[in-house]
């Protein structure tokens, strides 16, 4: 079994999640603050490495209507970029409608400070993204 990155894709940051050795667990890595798309690709590949996968599952931000807007665009473009730097990877996308709003309820539950909170949402929305696709791929 190959891990997976999972990837929440935002103008400021980008959360990062990995998948454990049997692909059924999500586990929060690091958030990237983002610099330049150069820094921001380099970091990614050694993700990439480090974890010995080219499987990414980015979080793909529709429309709650199913429609694509112009955040779907802005990830597109994004992971287009990493395709021109790592034509091997099978970059997946995923419905990430409610991630956020889902890791936002549950630091909350979990009573984190929203100084806290900030910090690692981005993260969490990376896991939530994830574990959503490995649970749709029980198989794999």
């Amino acid at each position: 079994m190959e891990r997976a990155l999972g990837l929440d894709i935002g103008d400021r940051t980008i959360g990062i999640a990995v998948s454990d050795l049997l692909g059924m667990t999500a586990q929060g890595v690091e958030t990237i603050r983002r610099t330049t798309m150069e820094a921001d690709l380099q970091r990614l590949q050694e993700l990439m490495a480090i974890y010995e996968t080219k499987i990414l599952v980015s979080g793909y931000p529709r429309n709650m209507n199913g429609t694509e807007g112009p955040r779907c665009e802005f990830v597109k473009e994004f992971c287009s970029e990493i395709q021109k730097i790592e034509p091997e990877a099978k970059i997946i996308f995923w419905d990430e409608r409610l991630s956020t709003v889902a890791a936002t309820r549950s630091l909350i539950e979990a009573d984190m400070s929203r100084k806290k909170r900030k910090k690692v949402v981005d993260k969490m929305a990376a896991v939530f993204i994830l574990q959503g696709w490995l649970d749709s791929h029980p198989q794999l």
